[in-house]
């Protein structure tokens, strides 16, 4: 079908008879894939014969005829297909391309903007590698902050302690890499001059990027460190979820895709639910002990978890002088993961309840933002739905019409 073709097409112009003669020829990209098709037309109405008169009759009829068939043989002639190895050198550009050989024939394809040095293009295959380890990274971030603020570690194991500083280093790295990248201006284009480069930067992204990468971890690992200078450290490192945006921004393309989007629906689902699962807990650890008697609270969901895994609080008056024991994080954590995926699947088996003001509003923001959620994951999903059947009657439709 994309090979080299030729056919004849006779219109019909102010009621005049007009011949051309008409060659197609596919127009390939980079890649190989045709995306255009090139179609040239030469007039021939000199080179063919007239339409038959009924009125012509004898000799004249007789002269037509050897001057149609001189014609028609001279035609053959002059666009007779030339083959590469029979090329003059002396042919003209133009004639060659008119015959449209393979060789000849201009291809489609995006020219690479020439760059500074030092300057990444924005969609070269480092970048995008790069970008999507960044990626990756973010997704960790966001899991792994929101449950270090929340249960309040301490990163005294030294594994985790050099993963998340191997983190902080490549955010870093990805900051100077920014600062070398190029980017779509408003109209279009692609901004390659460094100096505007480092001004778009600046006023975009940089100073999230820059809390984002500093070394909390470290600080918090020291032993001196005050808790409440801990505590400042560690919420700043929510500041990191902001880069989130970037991620909304990678992910938005490919929304156009059914599985993309119900893998997407999954994830936001399940990462929300983390999130609700740590304010969860926070609240409950913040009003589980009542700070004016420093009595703990009998119908806390803390305290009701301690006495059924048999983890039950204890209060050391002999030393710190403060409540010990409880359930430990991970059995916390799991506890807080279930509340939190009942309430917003509004399913609720009540064995787990809120029972203070606080965790009360809490419960309700969540299952609100549950049903939330139910509604914007059903529209996806009727919305794939729909254009699938869409696109399946269309092929119906064309399936026919090849019959």
């Amino acid at each position: 079908v994309f090979q080299h073709c030729t056919c004849k097409i006779s219109c019909l112009t102010i009621r005049s008879p007009v011949w051309f003669y008409m060659q197609v020829a596919p127009i390939r990209n980079e890649n190989d894939k045709v995306v255009l098709f090139l179609c040239t037309f030469k007039d021939i109405t000199l080179f063919k014969q007239p339409i038959e008169d009924e009125t012509t009759k004898g000799w004249t009829k007789l002269a037509r005829l050897t001057r149609a068939l001189t014609n028609n043989r001279n035609t053959l002639q002059q666009l007779a297909p030339i083959s590469k190895h029979e090329v003059s050198h002396k042919q003209s550009r133009l004639a060659e391309v008119l015959q449209l050989n393979s060789d000849i024939l201009p291809q489609y394809k995006q020219e690479a903007p020439k760059t500074p040095p030092h300057i990444i293009l924005h969609y070269c295959t480092f970048k995008t590698t790069w970008d999507w380890v960044i990626l990756i990274l973010t997704f960790y971030t966001a899991i792994m902050v929101p449950y270090n603020v929340s249960f309040k570690t301490k990163q005294n194991n030294i594994v985790w302690l050099v993963l998340d500083s191997v983190v902080d280093v490549i955010f870093l790295v990805d900051i100077v890499l920014n600062f070398h990248t190029t980017f779509v201006g408003p109209g279009g284009e692609v901004i390659s001059d460094p100096k505007l480069i480092r001004m778009n930067y600046l006023k975009t992204w940089f100073v999230i990027d820059l809390l984002s990468c500093l070394p909390y971890d470290i600080i918090n690992a020291f032993e001196n460190v005050d808790e409440g200078i801990s505590s400042l450290f560690s919420s700043l490192k929510v500041v990191r979820l902001l880069r989130l945006g970037r991620v909304a921004r990678k992910l938005d393309h490919y929304l156009e895709y059914g599985a993309a989007v119900l893998v997407l629906l999954v994830c936001v689902f399940g990462l929300v639910a983390h999130w609700l699962a740590c304010i969860w807990y926070s609240i409950g650890d913040y009003e589980v002990i009542d700070e004016a008697t420093n009595t703990i609270k009998m119908d806390s969901w803390l305290y009701q978890l301690a006495l059924s895994i048999g983890s039950p609080y204890r209060y050391n008056a002999s030393g710190s002088g403060q409540w010990e024991g409880g359930p430990g994080k991970d059995s916390l954590y799991i506890t807080s993961l279930y509340f939190t995926m009942t309430s917003l699947t509004t399913i609720g088996f009540g064995n787990i309840a809120p029972t203070t003001d606080g965790e009360k509003i809490f419960s309700v923001a969540m299952m609100m933002v549950g049903c939330e959620y139910e509604l914007f994951a059903d529209s996806c999903l009727k919305a794939d739905i729909s254009w699938f059947s869409f696109l399946r009657s269309d092929i119906e439709t064309i399936h026919l019409w090849s019959i």
